[in-house]
């Protein structure tokens, strides 16, 4: 990976923690949310984002181009179930006391990094296909 794509990575996840850390009151006394499960799973994306992008960027050097558009869906399909695991994981530990607020906020995490992940592969299809 010669790219800054692990430097925005790492400016998204600051950016997102920050925002979780300053919001940390009002998310938890107003939407009644598990602070450290949006932790968690900001951690979690992240680290998923960055492994999905690298099985990605090997897809984008192969010679067939079917290898790259199964290679990003496979890793869209498979964050998506990532993050449904965690959720549900987070549901059975806490049954009497689930915050929506807190299901729809890891969902959040998971559209904030698929599109980033997603905007910054297609730039990077784009940079190859000029000559």
């Amino acid at each position: 990976m010669t790219d800054k794509f692990i430097l925005w990575l790492a400016a998204v996840f600051i950016l997102v923690t920050a925002a979780l850390f300053s919001l940390q009151g009002w998310l938890v006394q107003t939407l009644g949310v598990h602070f450290e499960v949006l932790v968690t799973g900001n951690i979690a994306m992240a680290l998923i984002t960055l492994i999905s992008y690298s099985l990605n960027r090997k897809g984008m050097k192969a010679e067939n181009p079917n290898v790259f558009v199964r290679s990003v869906y496979a890793s869209t399909l498979a964050k998506l179930m990532l993050c449904a695991i965690g959720i549900i994981i987070y549901v059975l530990m806490n049954r009497s006391t689930v915050s929506k607020a807190t299901v729809f906020l890891l969902m959040f995490f998971y559209l904030v990094y698929t599109v980033f992940e997603t905007m910054h592969l297609y730039r990077i299809s784009i940079k190859q296909k000029k000559p």
